[in-house]
């Protein structure tokens, strides 16, 4: 068998395996997307079908006037955009600072820092927590926000892509009187579109669909995010399956709207982050 022809199995067998593995990732979305459009009777019938009779439109009127759908939603919104804007500030200036800026111990400290990524959330929880508590911050929103407004993946993520940065244009920029602030404004920070549009989709997903910390600091319903609220809709002896779907299908868009319209940036940020290390 000639080495083209074995490429070409090669490849035949990575693509369907791979389709397969799509497919497979597939199918919980489709089935919660047909069953938003179901009656509570054809939800667990078996053969399943694709959909029921008719699509009952009403699943997602209905979302309002049993849940308090929008003000979860709106909290998510809340949440999700201090969080982006904040994290990729800090991780950007970070970033910089340790790819450019040379000062005594800066290794040392970029170590000790991407050692936190090492240190589960679940471990640390019962002292954040006592750290709210003695803040007043517990039960409201700032609890999800601050402490997620740094993060040591988007610093590393920015820096590996500042490290790229010619130091020329640094000097450059230096030469004709801009200090480092003017220099990361106008020069660095442009050039990052790329990196910071993935950060801003890593970010953005991760508070998105987190459950546990909200789980852990808020008590108000009126204060619950998207996944707690969720969580909340299922009841303890029955469930409105079509409703809860339907208010999924809601939830699970935003995160494709965003991902679709930057699909293009994050594939390329992921690429330049890890051009040099």
């Amino acid at each position: 068998m000639s080495n083209k022809r074995k490429k070409l199995i090669g490849k035949i067998i990575a693509h369907v395996i791979l389709i397969l593995g799509s497919v497979i990732m597939l199918v919980p979305f489709f089935w919660m997307l047909s069953s938003s459009f179901k009656s509570l009777g054809e939800v667990f019938v078996f053969p399943p079908t694709l959909f029921g009779e008719r699509l009952v439109w009403e699943n997602y009127t209905q979302i309002s006037s049993r849940f308090d759908y929008f003000a979860y939603f709106l909290n998510s919104v809340k949440v999700s955009a201090w969080v982006v804007f904040f994290q990729v500030f800090t991780s950007a200036t970070a970033g910089y600072v340790f790819a450019k800026m040379n000062f005594k111990g800066r290794d040392k400290i970029f170590t000790l820092y991407l050692a936190t990524m090492m240190i589960p959330f679940h471990v640390t929880v019962i002292t954040n927590f006592l750290q709210m508590s003695m803040y007043g911050l517990v039960n409201t929103l700032w609890s999800l926000m601050l402490p997620a407004s740094v993060s040591a993946f988007g610093t590393f993520l920015m820096r590996q892509f500042f490290i790229t940065v010619p130091n020329e244009l640094v000097e450059a920029a230096k030469i004709d009187g801009c200090n480092p602030i003017v220099t990361f404004l106008r020069i660095a920070f442009p050039m990052a579109k790329s990196t910071i549009a993935t950060l801003c989709i890593f970010c953005f997903m991760n508070v998105w669909n987190d459950y546990f910390t909200p789980l852990i600091y808020i008590n108000d319903a009126r204060k619950y995010t998207l996944p707690l609220g969720l969580a909340s809709m299922k009841g303890m002896y029955s469930t409105d399956w079509p409703v809860l779907m339907a208010s999924s299908v809601i939830a699970v868009l935003p995160v494709l709207i965003a991902f679709l319209c930057a699909q293009d940036a994050f594939v390329k940020g992921v690429m330049m982050s890890g051009m040099k290390d």
